[in-house]
């Protein structure tokens, strides 16, 4: 555990999710200096241990989304600097963040998963990989970015997939669509947070709904059945034990209780740097469950250590 004065706030980066980065640093920062500790915010940059060489902090409060920030890579890096840092570690980090490794380990567990396969892009986009419907998404990004839905009756994939411009690796995975809701649940040490419903304003919980004012509307907590709501929060810390997380993590769900008289409940995957912007899931959840956004920072920054 830490004794932290002095905290480094990690944000920005050079990843897709670079601005929503900018935007959970910032409010984390801005909690911790309510809290009474020094702050400094560094935009992490790829000359990033010497800029922590330089600032001295006592612990590091990782704010970074997507690649390098939330796969291990900077993880490893603090632990060559051993400097204590939030959220989970290197190899924790490195699976959640590779969705179809995750999904290995999720299965050896006894969780629910859906079927998939990962293919190369261009196999993707060249036709059907699996009868619709079915969803595209990169194996190893976050924030919804590069996820596709496609429906039946659609001719081809996405055209996206061919684009010049996609910078979001040569793999992606193609999983089956699990029709009904979205939900999902935070874990804080190895306790589970309430449920919430995400009902987004956009064809799923992509990008828009999760960032933009207005994007999506949050339930929380869940109008689902007891039963589900408890089952929803078992797979949640246990998806989190079962990769190694640490500190707080979040599971996404799809529930599927569109057909009268059955139900399916699905892990999506698990986030071990969820966002902390104002529209983030997570500090919703933590108020649900009595922690204000400060007291959830603090008690971040208290529980950071190296060799997570």
């Amino acid at each position: 555990m830490s004794a932290a004065n002095h905290v480094a706030v990690l944000k920005g980066g050079w990843s897709p999710e670079r601005e929503v980065s900018l935007s959970s640093g910032r409010g984390c920062a801005e909690a911790l200096r309510q809290s009474g500790y020094r702050v400094t915010e560094i935009d992490a940059g790829r000359d990033l241990a010497d800029q922590l060489l330089k600032v001295k902090p006592d612990v590091v409060f990782n704010a970074l989304h997507g690649r390098w920030g939330e796969d291990g890579c900077v993880q490893g890096l603090l632990e060559i600097l051993n400097i204590p840092y939030t959220h989970s570690g290197v190899l924790a980090s490195s699976l959640a963040m590779h969705k179809e490794r995750a999904k290995v380990v999720f299965a050896a567990a006894g969780l629910p998963v859906a079927q998939g396969v990962v293919v190369p892009r261009s196999e993707a986009a060249d036709g059907h990989v699996m009868e619709p419907p079915y969803v595209i998404k990169p194996v190893n990004q976050g924030s919804s970015v590069g996820v596709f839905i496609v429906r039946p009756g659609d001719n081809r994939p996405p055209a996206e997939l061919t684009s010049p411009d996609w910078n979001l690796g040569d793999d992606v995975m193609v999983e089956r669509y699990i029709a009904g809701r979205e939900l999902s649940c935070a874990v804080m040490g190895e306790e589970a947070f309430g449920v919430v419903d995400i009902i987004a304003n956009t064809q799923f919980y992509d990008y828009e709904a999760k960032y933009a004012s207005g994007g999506s509307r949050h339930e929380i907590p869940a109008k689902i059945d007891a039963s589900t709501y408890a089952e929803v929060q078992r797979i949640s810390v246990a998806a989190h034990k079962a990769l190694g997380c640490r500190g707080v993590s979040r599971a996404d769900f799809r529930f599927d209780d569109t057909q009268p008289g059955k139900s399916e409940l699905i892990l999506l995957e698990v986030n071990t740097q969820p966002g902390m912007t104002p529209t983030s899931l997570v500090p919703e959840l933590a108020n649900l469950a009595g922690y204000t956004y400060a007291d959830l920072v603090s008690w971040m920054v208290e529980d950071a250590s190296c060799d997570r």
